[in-house]
């Protein structure tokens, strides 16, 4: 199925090469000095007019002598980093965004740098690489593939060989990019509306203490001027993506956003009218996208915006005219065959899911321990710990992360640090803990005035209190009775033993029948499945 082809907006990656050393950076060298600091070239590309002009940068590199750590000739005295700049004739490229700038410095193994201060650093060169360049490309409106061919073309045009540029090495990495449509002004309002794709996102993905997301929404621009959809973005890292889009893992910025001076732009100028983005977000996960990976770059990226556009009812593949899109210099508004089958991005199957999750939860009953822990969790708006729960609630911290675990699907934890799983969840659990609560202290009532009644002892409070501190059941049927420590995590909780040996000495102070308790079931889960199932006395 054709759909709107998205355009190449910013780009930044780092190109290494080093299969011919340090030739391609005196190549460069040469050439500068010999146009006497800079020297231009003209060459042409897909029926394209191109301009290459290199010219240099001071560089702190320390200059390592007469040679190399590698032993190769190095005739240079003051070293300069190279600067190319390509771009497109500007009869051409009459906005004169459509271009990029090559800076080459030298690698090898040992080398340094040195700060203002006098101090000097070594610079990390990748393990192996021995010696070679380092090209840090910075573009935009160029598809991400042509970049090495441009590079190629622009050092022909100023006579260095084409063929030092020919083998990326596998350590070449991409820091930035993304990929855009635009959309016309009356038609992009689902996008960023309240209950749109960009808020569902954060909405239902977002964890207040779990990765990385954010949503921001700003409706006015840097003059003051009221322009709903301005900038609204949401960023997810790559754990929050794949939930989104299961086959995707590359963290990503969704952006819908205008020019900064959209406001007072012609209707008919394309400026007037807002994208919608999505850009790769390097600083989001641990991992490095290779150049190998351009492929999943770009298809990650147009999936993610088709996606985004239907979630929020536009067409992204209109058959008659440009549809809800608005064509640029750079954005053609035309349609293609996709590599892979279109992804969907279904927001309302995983609130669906996540409200199927509390319902089980809430039908199943949950504990008081569970349901204070709740309560925390909603209410808080920080980081919040089991030990703070448990301090909040005069708890041990044993029993609350026996409770946080038995409700893992509503929670999650890590870093000594819990919150829910989603803002939607808390919504859901909000009202649900609030009438629990109310229930618990009414039930708490009830048992009081009971005890009142009764003429319970002070004594058999206390064991009533040791279980709930520790998140004990003791359960009475008929002449049997159980004493259910719950799930015991080794490393996080006290042994059997001693919750057994402290309920019994409590049972036995409110003057109950120890009999009873020596023949009662305990039992106890650990976390890997194995338990026990095993008379109290056996652990007296």
């Amino acid at each position: 199925m054709k759909r709107i082809r998205t355009a190449p907006h910013e780009f930044d990656a780092n190109l290494l090469f080093n299969e011919d050393g340090l030739t391609p950076f005196f190549a460069l060298d040469r050439e500068r000095k010999a146009g006497g600091g800079s020297k231009t070239a003209r060459f042409k590309h897909d029926g394209q007019q191109w301009l290459a002009r290199l010219s240099y940068q001071d560089s702190n590199i320390v200059n390592p002598g007469s040679e190399t750590p590698q032993g190769t000739p190095f005739q240079i005295e003051e070293i300069k980093e190279m600067r190319l700049k390509v771009s497109r004739r500007s009869d051409e490229d009459g906005v004169g965004q459509q271009q990029f700038v090559a800076h080459v410095t030298p690698r090898w193994h040992g080398m340094q740098g040195e700060k203002q201060n006098g101090k000097r650093v070594e610079i990390p060169v990748p393990d192996g690489f021995q010696e070679g360049i380092n090209v840090r490309i910075q573009g935009a409106n160029i598809e991400f593939k042509r970049y090495l061919v441009l590079l190629q073309l622009a050092a022909d045009g100023l006579d260095v060989n084409a063929h030092y540029f020919d083998d990326v090495h596998p350590y070449s990495n991409i820091q930035d990019a993304e990929r855009y449509v635009r959309l016309h002004r009356d038609s992009s309002g689902p996008v960023h509306a309240r209950d749109g794709p960009l808020v569902g996102l954060a909405h239902v993905l977002e964890s207040d203490r779990s990765g990385y997301r954010k949503l921001v929404q700003n409706d006015t621009d840097g003059h003051g001027n009221k322009l709903p959809g301005y900038y609204h973005t949401v960023t997810l890292d790559a754990a929050r993506i794949s939930e989104a889009w299961p086959e995707h893992d590359l963290p990503k910025e969704l952006k819908h956003y205008y020019a900064r001076e959209a406001f007072q732009a012609d209707p008919d100028d394309p400026l007037a009218h807002p994208k919608l983005g999505a850009s790769y977000q390097v600083s989001r996960w641990d991992d490095t996208l290779r150049w190998g990976d351009l492929e999943k770059l770009n298809r990650e990226l147009e999936e993610a915006v088709h996606s985004v556009l239907e979630n929020a009812g536009l067409d992204s593949a209109p058959q008659r005219g440009g549809g809800a899109f608005v064509e640029d210099a750079y954005f053609q508004a035309d349609l293609h065959e996709p590599a892979t089958p279109p992804t969907t991005l279904d927001l309302a199957s995983i609130q669906q899911e996540q409200k199927n999750v509390v319902i089980e939860y809430l039908s199943d009953g949950l504990t008081d321990v569970q349901i204070e822990s709740l309560e925390t969790l909603v209410t808080d708006g920080g980081a919040v710990s089991p030990d703070d729960i448990a301090d909040e609630h005069d708890r041990h911290v044993g029993s609350v992360r026996r409770a946080l675990r038995g409700i893992e699907q509503l929670v999650e934890r890590g870093y000594g640090e819990v919150g829910l799983r989603s803002d939607y969840i808390g919504e859901m659990v909000y009202q649900a803990v609030a009438d629990a609560r109310d229930a618990v202290k009414n039930a708490a009532n009830t048992v009081v005035d009971a005890a009142r009644q009764d003429r319970v002892s002070e004594t058999w409070a206390r064991f009533q209190a040791f279980c709930d501190r520790y998140g004990v059941d003791f359960r009475r049927r008929g002449e049997d009775a159980t004493l259910d420590l719950g799930r015991l995590d080794p490393n996080d909780d006290p042994d059997p033993e001693y919750l057994v040996r402290q309920a019994y000495k409590l049972w036995d102070d409110a003057k109950q029948d120890l009999a009873r308790f020596r023949a009662a079931t305990v039992t106890y889960r650990r976390p890997h499945g194995a338990g026990s199932n095993a008379p109290a006395f056996r652990y007296l």
